[in-house]
């Protein structure tokens, strides 16, 4: 019966995704286009800025370019950089302080998806001053118009340049939840490979992972699907496939890092509409718990979620399979699901990779819970997995990482 109330639940949310203003970011991409962002600024009228961005940003000199640019528009700035890679409510309301101590007008975020995140939530709660994260967590509870948002990411992972999440752990539970939103997404992005040139390998394989991750759960979940999110999911997994650990490997090759780039903003934009799966809905709760980096968990959760759901998602990974070009003549639909997973596998230990995630085993029942509400009955799923379903899914990941 659970399961026959998601089907209807997710009929019912896919007319209404018809209903919905679905569109993209300006994009503007290149070698140095982050020089480009000041005029435009200049251009919308605005005059005082808020940056938000991680503490490592300026250590490394990548905002030099843009804080030039802006001084010689004589646009006004102030930086907040006073945030974790899992960036709590705390980690808002401070941004939301200084935003309006120095009566700003717009915002850029420019760093990571934590960046990125707490950027969304700060413009979340400037729409919705009366309303706590907690309360704005869910779908369609922000609904009024956030500042124009300028992303920058510095990253090729979390897409959120042109999603419309912004992913908040509260700081009393620990619970890491999404705030969904058509507002939330950014007005405009730039994407200069020259800004993760710096990336270290580590950062280049949790990044690229879950971009990754990203794409095969939008294109196995499918139903909220347009032919545009399915085409933009295969392009970006090819990509991944041709370019992550060229990347990885070096870190100077421009052209991967352009693909790497394109390819988290094509899996973003395509999971905004079809969205993720299990492997975010349990990952979020791994990561909040133990302040684990997102994309490693990503990572280390994706193939040993794809094997659970067995031979429901063999065809859409025999797909991915041939567009990798990873099969072989003759192969069945199953020994190319299982082609596909093994190269997850592989490059996993070639990035250095955990195999499994290490977690307590008295914190299970937490997180199940909170996987099941999250994803429960919105995300599409191949299978859909009750509370029970999940549980014995931890369970299993749990006794292979005591082996």
């Amino acid at each position: 019966m659970y399961q026959l109330y998601c089907l209807v639940y997710q009929k019912i949310t896919k007319l209404g995704m018809y209903l919905l203003p679905w569109k993209m970011p300006e994009m503007i991409k290149g070698e140095g286009s982050i020089r480009k962002l000041p005029a435009l600024i200049s251009k919308n009228n605005f005059h005082q800025i808020l940056i938000v961005t991680g503490p490592k940003i300026n250590a490394l000199h990548l905002l030099d370019p843009l804080r030039q640019g802006l001084d010689q528009e004589k646009i006004n700035y102030v930086i907040f950089d006073d945030l974790s890679s899992n960036p709590t409510d705390e980690h808002v309301e401070k941004g939301v302080t200084l935003y309006k101590q120095h009566q700003c007008e717009a915002i850029i975020a420019f760093g990571g998806g934590a960046v990125m995140d707490c950027a969304k939530a700060i413009g979340a709660c400037i729409a919705r001053p009366k309303k706590t994260i907690r309360q704005l967590q869910g779908l369609f509870k922000v609904l009024k118009p956030i500042p124009i948002l300028y992303a920058v990411p510095t990253t090729s992972g979390t897409g959120s340049e042109t999603t419309i999440a912004a992913v908040i752990v509260d700081s009393k539970t620990q619970h890491k939840a999404p705030i969904n939103d058509m507002v939330l997404m950014p007005k405009y992005c730039i994407l200069d490979p020259l800004l993760t040139v710096g990336l270290s390998p580590k950062i280049t394989a949790m990044t690229g992972m879950d971009a990754l991750c990203h794409a095969i759960e939008a294109y196995t979940n499918h139903t909220y699907n347009t032919k545009l999110e399915n085409k933009l999911c295969l392009e970006a997994v090819k990509m991944i496939h041709e370019h992550l650990y060229l990347a990885y490997k070096d870190g100077n090759n421009i052209e991967s890092r352009e693909a790497l780039q394109e390819a988290a903003f094509y899996a973003g934009r395509a999971f905004t509409r079809g969205c993720v799966g299990y492997v975010h809905a349990i990952g979020h709760g791994l990561s909040g718990l133990y302040d684990i980096h997102h994309g490693e968990v990503m990572g280390i959760l994706l193939p040993h979620v794809l094997r659970a759901y067995g031979p429901a998602v063999y065809p859409h990974l025999a797909k991915l399979c041939d567009v990798c070009n990873l099969s072989t003549e003759n192969q069945s639909i199953q020994e190319k699901a299982e082609s596909f997973i093994k190269w997850i596998e592989d490059l996993k230990v070639k990035m250095n990779i955990p195999k499994y995630p290490t977690f307590h085993k008295e914190d299970i029942d937490q997180i199940v819970r909170w996987a099941h509400q999250e994803a429960n009955p919105l995300y599409p799923t191949p299978v859909t997995w009750n509370e029970k379903g999940l549980k014995s899914f931890l369970l299993d990941i749990y006794r292979g990482s005591r082996k």
